[in-house]
């Protein structure tokens, strides 16, 4: 056991200085320019930030402790808002670290726990790469860690760990405004700790006295919910409808990319035989049941619940490989795990591309790797803070991390009351069809000083004037009305 010990904490280990120097070279996708810009919003105004990504005053759920806090860093410090953000990167992952050896230490006692639960949590998914904020694979962490979710789960962990161990009064407590912090941070996280708290409190067979500090610990967590200040949070269920076409596709190709937990599925089994009542199987049916309910009913954003039946699966698999009976039933667990890790390694392996210069790589962990994406620092000489920029959906999602705003949010704005109208002008201004005189209109009624768009499409067109010229044909245009 000592080698087997000491081979899991190294490879443990690795996999955790890779995210590490993922951090320090961190990759542009997905959402990493709404969480910029909402930390550039609160670096400008802590107090009342307005919405992250448009000219308009109205709230929004970015703006969370977590988030808060990095904006008084990046206001007090001055540095800028991608060193913020690999800072946050860091503690987040430090806090997902101990969470996770926390959590396991409360389920097994063995030494080598912690180290094979972090293995599975990253590498136990598929072989179809697939990257969402809240999931906890190799590749979705290196693209995701300086989200908020990645800070939120951590937090999970945590509370979970509290959970689980006997204590008073001020721990129910503690743990009631804990709960209400992962919900603001992150709030598809937040549904996951919440599953996984049930479970926990299900399975320690709560009696009358833990049942009531449970309730007064829920109230106080819902107290801060009510009581923070830039959003309202209880709003956010009717948001639901307006965000299920954007999760659809977390319905798609669930083999692909998650066959290699059926490994879990099958450890939780042994877990259920050995108790009905076992804390993972437990989190597992909940999250299974949610995310299934989401799918038949067509409510596809509860597929974000998804990592609530990952996650114990994976943990399942872990201890069985420490803590399952005879010796021979360890080891026939563990060739089975091992094998499963190593195709989950390879599933991901294109990782390494966001760390390892792409000439060095061999050609075949090349081609599993998706490069990132380029962002917009070449407008900056010339686009201000609080600038308004036309620009489509996809450069939508990435300006505002540079101060300026767009006309339309690159992401569904629930709170923002006009983004249909939003939406529409963007659509009117760029149709081919459109004549100055429309587009004119557009750009005085919004504000708008830039415009970005690929091609010469607008070359020689009145009122707009090209200044620079960026990655991949695109070009800024003053305008000049």
């Amino acid at each position: 056991m000592t080698g087997r010990l000491w081979t899991t904490r190294v490879a443990a280990l690795v996999l955790l200085l890779l995210l590490l120097l993922v951090v320090v070279r961190l990759p542009w996708a997905g959402d990493l320019g709404i969480h910029a810009a909402t930390v550039e919003r609160l670096r400008h105004s802590i107090l009342d930030p307005g919405n992250p990504l448009v000219d308009a005053d109205t709230p929004s759920p970015y703006y969370s402790p977590w988030t808060v806090l990095l904006g008084c860093v990046a206001k007090v410090t001055g540095v800028s808002v991608f060193v913020v953000l690999r800072l946050g990167a860091l503690v987040a992952l430090g806090v997902l670290v101990t969470g996770v050896w926390r959590y396991v230490r409360v389920l097994s006692a063995r030494p080598a726990a912690p180290a094979f639960a972090l293995l599975c949590l990253l590498l136990l998914w598929g072989t179809a790469q697939f990257a969402w904020s809240g999931f906890l694979g190799l590749h979705s962490l290196a693209l995701t860690v300086a989200y908020p979710s990645v800070f939120a789960l951590g937090l999970a962990f945590h509370l979970w760990a509290w959970l689980s161990r006997p204590s008073g009064w001020g721990v129910w407590l503690g743990c009631g405004v804990l709960w209400a912090v992962i919900l603001l941070v992150h709030q598809f996280s937040g549904v996951v700790a919440s599953l996984g708290a049930l479970a926990v409190v299900c399975a320690g067979r709560a009696g009358r006295t833990e049942w009531g500090r449970l309730g007064a610990g829920s109230a106080l967590g819902a107290v801060v919910l009510w009581a923070w200040p830039y959003y309202d949070f209880f709003a956010l269920l009717g948001a639901g409808d307006g965000m299920d076409a954007v999760h659809r596709s977390l319905y798609r190709d669930l083999f692909g990319r998650y066959w290699l937990v059926l490994v879990g599925v099958a450890a939780l089994g042994a877990r259920w035989w050995r108790d009905r009542r076992d804390v993972l199987v437990l989190f597992f049916v909940l999250g299974a049941v949610v995310f299934l309910t989401g799918g038949v009913s067509g409510h596809w954003s509860w597929g974000r619940v998804l990592p609530a039946a990952l996650i114990p699966a994976q943990l399942a698999v872990a201890l069985e490989v420490v803590e399952a009976g005879r010796r021979a039933v360890r080891a026939a667990w563990a060739c089975v795990l091992g094998a499963a890790l190593a195709v989950g390694a390879w599933g991901q392996v294109g990782t390494l591309g966001y760390v390892v210069e792409r000439g060095v790589l061999p050609g075949v962990v090349e081609e599993r790797y998706r490069e990132p994406w380029t962002g917009y620092h070449w407008i900056t000489p010339w686009v201000r803070y609080g600038d308004v920029v036309m620009a489509r959906e996809f450069p939508a999602r990435q300006i505002p991390a540079y101060g300026a705003y767009t006309v339309a949010p690159g992401y569904p704005d629930f709170f923002l009351p006009d983004e249909g109208d939003r939406v529409a002008a963007v659509r009117a201004f760029f149709a081919e069809e459109a004549v100055g005189a429309v587009r004119r209109g557009i750009a005085r009624e919004y504000g708008v000083r830039w415009v970005v768009d690929r091609g010469d499409r607008f070359r020689g067109a009145e009122g707009l004037r090209p200044v620079a010229r960026g990655p991949g044909g695109e070009v800024l245009y003053e305008v000049v009305w």
